[in-house]
């Protein structure tokens, strides 16, 4: 397949940066990324426009890193508390994952600042309880960390009360009902008649 090399004008995910020359096959540069406004053709001309992109690039990527210490800043102060359901015996249903922190984080900052789930480094969702420490991936160079404190909503020892003690049925407690009784065509029309 013929490749063609080519001058990023903006950011393209998997390809490259402002003024980076990439090599592309010809009909990703003639199809897609120079009508869109992504890339130039490289020619005499353009190759002096790198410079321009050269520093169009070192702005954007500075403002990045601002934003991102910035942001570090704010969630560095944060402190999340999650309630994870438990049963009777102190297991955790569920766990609480990158969706769940970034989700509270993000009611944390006033709903302002979007986390994406993808930058929290979790090896695994968080199953038990207790202070949990948790970094967040912003910028490449710049990584905050979130105190997260996991609490159980059930408790492990439950004292019984007196209901339960008398066989009363209180709420949370897990006692057969009694079936219904459905009444019968000949039933009712024989109670209608009375």
């Amino acid at each position: 397949m013929p490749t063609t090399q080519i001058i990023l004008t903006e950011k393209v995910y998997n390809l490259g940066a402002e003024a980076d020359v990439v090599k592309v096959k010809a009909g990703y540069a003639r199809n897609f990324l120079i009508p869109q406004g992504k890339a130039l053709e490289v020619t005499p001309a353009s190759l002096r426009r790198i410079n321009i992109l050269k520093a169009k690039r070192a702005e954007r990527e500075a403002k990045e890193m601002n934003d991102a210490q910035e942001v570090a800043r704010k969630i560095s102060k944060i402190k999340l508390e999650i309630e994870l359901e438990t049963g009777e015996t102190g297991k955790a249903f569920g766990s609480v994952t990158a969706a769940d922190i970034a989700q509270k984080l993000q009611a944390a900052l006033g709903g302002s600042i979007e986390i994406d789930r993808h930058k929290i480094q979790l090896d695994r969702p968080i199953k038990d309880s207790g202070k949990h420490e948790v970094v967040i991936k912003l910028h490449h160079d710049v990584n905050a960390t979130v105190e997260v404190n996991i609490s159980a909503k059930g408790t492990a020892h439950v004292e019984k009360t007196e209901g339960e003690a008398e066989g009363e049925k209180t709420p949370g407690s897990y006692k057969a009902k009694a079936k219904a009784k459905h009444k019968t065509a000949k039933t009712d029309s024989a109670e209608a008649k009375e």
